[in-house]
């Protein structure tokens, strides 16, 4: 079992105290605080991959490590559709230290240096065409990111949007309910789980599963739409999907070489 990893450093200007990150699964303690999770999707423009993978990995990951800022991941669609998206995911242990970085990057000479070939590039050519970015408040019952081992090379995310805002609590009471254990009997292995409180579609919440392959992952969810547990779960009149799921998006996604998730 791997120790509790913890924040070795504060970042400059937030002042925030260092607390614990979860580095597996098998490191959950029964408490945790929840942490906020940031999705940024960056819809890519012709030949721009590069770049962008540049500057994710010489210099925004690196500065958010600097302040603390751990277990990053960033992801491809795949297949990859006609516009590539590349997905960031940022974890935070606090929305202080979410601002405390924003504001660290703009007064790192470091993160400015590594950044400038990103930074600089002209309006006539640019990386992407726009950042969709939602802010995630993590579940109650899986409160932090639990990072996969790496052999775990292929991701599900999934999006469930209900049509009002009591339907999405309904639907996030029903994984912590128990639904998120029989994922992880199952071996549907979660990553993270969040309720976005900030973005486009709300209200919705968003999830993210790791796998081995694609054989594996069909076979985890045969599992679970056979499970016991699960079916007795659904049954219950008040999960019905039909009343508090109006949306499900649901993706492939594979890691960049450098991702930290």
């Amino acid at each position: 079992m791997q120790r509790r990893t913890f924040l070795q450093s504060t970042l400059a200007t937030g002042g925030i105290a260092a607390m614990p990150i979860l580095t597996s699964a098998e490191d959950r303690p029964l408490k945790l605080p929840r942490h906020f999770f940031e999705l940024r999707t960056y819809a890519l423009k012709e030949g721009k991959q590069e770049i962008l993978d540049t500057y994710f990995q010489t210099a925004l990951i690196p500065a958010l490590n600097r302040f603390g800022i751990k277990q990053i991941g960033v992801f491809y669609e795949t297949p990859a559709p006609a516009t590539p998206l590349a997905l960031l995911i940022v974890p935070y242990q606090t929305l202080d230290q979410m601002g405390a970085a924003a504001m660290a990057l703009e007064a790192d000479a470091e993160y400015q240096k590594a950044a400038a070939p990103y930074l600089t590039i002209q309006a006539t050519d640019p990386v992407y065409d726009r950042i969709e970015s939602s802010l995630l408040h993590a579940f109650e019952t899986m409160p932090q990111l639990e990072a996969p081992p790496k052999r775990g090379r292929l991701f599900n995310l999934r999006i469930y949007e209900s049509h009002n805002e009591a339907a999405s609590k309904k639907k996030i009471e029903m994984f912590n309910r128990g639904e998120i254990e029989i994922f992880r009997r199952v071996g549907l292995s979660p990553v993270l789980f969040g309720e976005a409180i900030v973005g486009t579609r709300i209200p919705n919440l968003t999830y993210l599963l790791s796998f081995e392959d694609d054989k594996t992952r069909g076979e985890a969810w045969n599992r679970f739409r056979a499970d016991p547990e699960w079916l007795k779960l659904k049954a219950i009149p008040e999960y019905e999907d039909k009343r508090i799921v109006s949306k499900i998006t649901n993706k492939l996604m594979t890691p960049a070489p450098y991702s930290q998730i």
